[in-house]
């Protein structure tokens, strides 16, 4: 037999098998029911996250602590996890009927409850992707707060540091920090954490909530204390998950609820026959653009001025415009529908029937009233979820009597935010295929929107491959310098394409529930660049960057399905 030479493994191949062990251990670890941080499980974590070393996490590797890391993750997680010893995460189980109070965490929509000073309950509802999401996250803050507790506990001794010990006075004993404290405390920080006093003085502000402006020094100060009542008091920290949770997840439950309620409404409205057009976007970017510039013409001035009055309306102090446009819609066509499943998405029903296009951007569209289309409007799921969301959506509807209804499906279209990989934040990405990292599985597809669409929009374009990720926060360049550079020739990186893609063939081509040519479209738009340092996720959000690409491939769907 001829002998081949040894070939050394690749970073990307390095990096792969780590996110193959981070998940392999997860789904262990979810079946179990049960680990430790601090234990065997919990080590094979942090070992193998240490090992992958993600974008989005910074200097993780390093003794110094990740300021823009944990604050990534703080907005992900529930506020106050960082004193608690036990996590629970369960299903949907009844604690919204409690008296616990609800947390959500700003860039997830999680339920969570604060059950005592140590325990808080995570309710997940949507899919394992969540479960990857809270553990991936929860691994990383546990690594980092033991970079604390190594610098300030004396194991020796049995004491922590005197530095510490002041850090502790100010958290705990003042009801509100001073200008004098913060900056004391900061700088008894500074060699703790390996961040200059300048350094945390620019955080600072950003780790503030609506009730602890110094909520910086209060996380910190947990993450450290609860590392160290982990090592000198023997406090371990525990993940645990219900068997509810275990026995519910994967089969579609939530999913299946949704979808439902969203066919019923479009029986009873007697829209369960006529055209359908269904867009996965944000709740805004569509009601917007039909209805915003002829609800608001008398309040803003120069309101057909590009973008400006949906540059309006991104402005967080401009909530009155936003209610005032959402009220005219519901008068004028839309119907919204608040998820009360448990799937966490919202749903938007525009029966062109009843709008009155002259008065929009798109006048020459006169729908045939008994047949005008309908566009759906469906908010965004997350990672998996978006297959069993999609695949519930589109099975035919059985009324309470018993009858069978096919949905008459003529378009789906899907647009959000993702990774670039060759471009700069707010630039757009068009797909031609998905890969699904981690298996074999591929979705090549004829997309209607074309890079020429998008010709002289003053933003770069983008056309290729996409891979559709187990975690954006699991990506390290190494990775997507690979799928960039070999023949894959990715563009980008988002979380739900491929699933997406998978319920919509397996509905069009095997089950035939909707038409076989089902017409559908993709457009992203950049988030991030992970390969670029201060442009991945943990940098922050695209603020009124991202006004100009949500609108224009708003504008873009909505042309070409108007168009039909």
């Amino acid at each position: 037999m001829k002998e081949y030479p040894h070939k050394a493994r690749t970073k990307a191949q390095i990096s792969t098998k780590a996110i193959e062990r981070l998940y392999i251990t997860m789904e262990h670890l979810f079946y179990r029911g049960h680990y430790k941080p601090m234990g065997m499980s919990g080590d094979t974590l942090c070992e193998a996250l240490l090992e992958l070393q993600p974008e989005i996490y910074g200097s993780i590797a390093e003794d110094r602590t990740e300021l823009n890391g944990l604050l990534y993750v703080k907005e992900r997680l529930p506020q106050g996890i960082e004193e608690c010893r036990f996590i629970n995460i369960t299903s949907k189980e009844g604690y919204a009927d409690s008296h616990f109070e609800v947390i959500v965490a700003p860039k997830r929509k999680r339920n969570s409850y604060r059950i005592d000073q140590e325990q808080i309950n995570i309710e997940v509802t949507r899919s394992k992707s969540d479960i990857y999401d809270i553990l991936t996250h929860l691994t990383f803050i546990y690594i980092e707060s033991h970079k604390i507790r190594k610098k300030v506990w004396n194991e020796d001794a049995g004491r922590a540091s005197h530095d510490w010990k002041k850090v502790e006075d100010i958290v705990t004993s003042k009801a509100s920090i001073g200008d004098t404290d913060k900056e004391t405390a900061l700088c008894l920080l500074s060699p703790i954490l390996g961040r200059s006093f300048h350094e945390m003085m620019e955080v600072y502000p950003l780790y503030a909530t609506t009730t602890n402006p110094d909520y910086f020094l209060h996380f910190i100060y947990y993450l450290g204390k609860t590392a160290i009542d982990e090592v000198a008091y023997n406090l371990l920290r525990e993940i645990r998950f219900s068997s509810l949770l275990q026995e519910r997840l994967g089969h579609h439950i939530y999913s299946e609820q949704w979808a439902n309620d969203i066919k019923k409404v479009l029986f009873e409205k007697d829209l369960i026959q006529r055209p359908l057009h269904i867009i996965s976007a944000n709740m805004h970017s569509v009601m917007n653009t039909l209805f915003a510039k002829t609800a608001l013409r008398d309040k803003v001035d120069g309101i057909n001025e590009g973008y400006k009055v949906y540059d309006l309306l991104s402005e967080s102090q401009n909530r009155a415009l936003r209610q005032e446009v959402h009220q005219f819609a519901e008068k004028n066509g839309m119907v919204y529908i608040k998820d009360q499943s448990g799937a966490t998405i919202d749903a938007q029903l525009f029966d062109t029937a009843q709008i009155d296009f002259s008065q929009t951007d798109y006048g020459d569209f006169s729908p045939n009233k008994e047949n005008a289309p309908v566009i759906m409007v469906m908010d965004y799921a997350f990672g998996e979820q978006a297959y069993s969301a999609m695949d519930e959506l589109l099975k035919p509807y059985i009324s309470a009597q018993g009858e069978r209804y096919l949905l008459k499906v003529d378009s789906i279209s899907i647009m959000g935010k993702a990774g670039i990989l060759a471009g700069n934040k707010g630039d757009l990405m068009i797909p031609s295929s998905h890969i699904n990292e981690g298996t074999a599985d591929n979705y090549p597809f004829k997309n209607e929107l074309k890079v020429s669409d998008f010709a002289n929009c003053g933003l770069q374009v983008f056309e290729g491959s996409m891979v559709t990720v187990l975690g954006t926060s699991l990506q390290n360049k190494d990775l997507l310098q690979f799928f960039m550079e070999s023949t894959w020739q990715s563009i980008g990186l988002e979380m739900e394409g491929a699933h997406y893609q998978k319920a919509i063939q397996a509905a069009s081509k095997i089950r035939k529930s909707i038409q076989e040519n089902v017409q559908l479209r993709y457009a992203y738009y950049a988030s991030d660049n992970p390969l670029k340092t201060g442009s991945t996720l943990a940098s922050g959000g695209l603020g009124l960057t991202g006004v100009k690409p949500t609108y224009l491939i708003t504008q873009k769907i909505l042309e070409q399905v108007l168009s039909k």
